[in-house]
């Protein structure tokens, strides 16, 4: 292969991933605007994408992605082992709790929602997206999961940054969190990620490995439902990931 094709294919998935941040469309021109590229460039690559179903010309000079790019993903997500073992369970909590359930995997620095359930009614619903990522210091998912590593700050080579006035923002701090979190078997988020959201969060074993899968989080706005509210229910939250994916799921 050789290197103008190499970058013709990178350019075709970088268009890819940019139309997928644009779910009400965007144009030809503000794609090669945003991607730093000639129009005539971009336009070739959405011709590819087209041909593919990937993406589709809704109206005059307004592109989105294809319903062949949403079947696909929508099939490989549901057709994954954990999708099928998790995602029951994420019902049977939001129904108990009347708040949202999320099972999420470590992806380097940041967490990754591999699967979400809203509460079935009545209940303000939390902006998370299956597929969305989140830093993992600021999480109840990523603390929990960060707390079962040998050395869980070796993957952030960065400062911490700020997302509320509750963040914690140095190693120290973190590591100290991270040794709790170890100790009491589940992570916290005290609106340390977004303000008026709160959330607790159990590591769970879908392989039957010593680390960590992922981890099921019960999180909930807190004028409806305090911290400590959901801290006292972690015990039955591990009573029912352990009655639906059986008690060697909580390692």
């Amino acid at each position: 292969m050789t290197d103008d094709r190499l970058v013709g294919a990178d350019r075709v998935l970088a268009v890819l991933t940019e139309l997928a941040e644009h779910p009400l469309g965007v144009t030809l021109d503000e794609l090669a605007g945003i991607l730093n590229s000639s129009k005539p460039t971009v336009h070739r690559a959405l011709a590819t994408l087209r041909r593919a179903g990937l993406a589709d010309l809704v109206e005059r000079g307004v592109y989105v992605l294809g319903d062949e790019y949403l079947r696909l993903a929508f099939r490989n997500l549901d057709g994954r082992p954990e999708t099928a073992r998790i995602q029951p369970l994420l019902e049977q909590l939001a129904a108990r709790f009347g708040e949202t359930a999320h099972y999420a995997v470590l992806a380097g620095a940041d967490i990754v929602y591999r699967a979400k359930m809203d509460p079935p009614q009545g209940a303000v619903r939390l902006t998370s997206v299956i597929g969305g990522r989140n830093s993992a210091y600021s999480t109840a998912v990523g603390k929990a999961l960060l707390s079962r590593l040998a050395d869980p700050l070796a993957r952030f080579e960065f400062p911490l940054q700020r997302k509320t006035p509750n963040t914690l923002l140095t190693r120290d701090a973190l590591l100290a969190e991270l040794a709790a979190t170890r100790d009491r078997g589940y992570g916290v988020d005290d609106q340390e990620n977004e303000v008026g959201v709160n959330c607790v969060a159990i590591p769970v074993h879908l392989d039957g490995s010593a680390t960590p899968s992922g981890a099921v989080s019960v999180s909930a706005v807190t004028f409806r439902c305090p911290l400590p509210r959901l801290v006292d229910a972690v015990p039955e939250i591990r009573e029912t990931i352990a009655a639906q994916l059986g008690p060697a799921a909580l390692g």
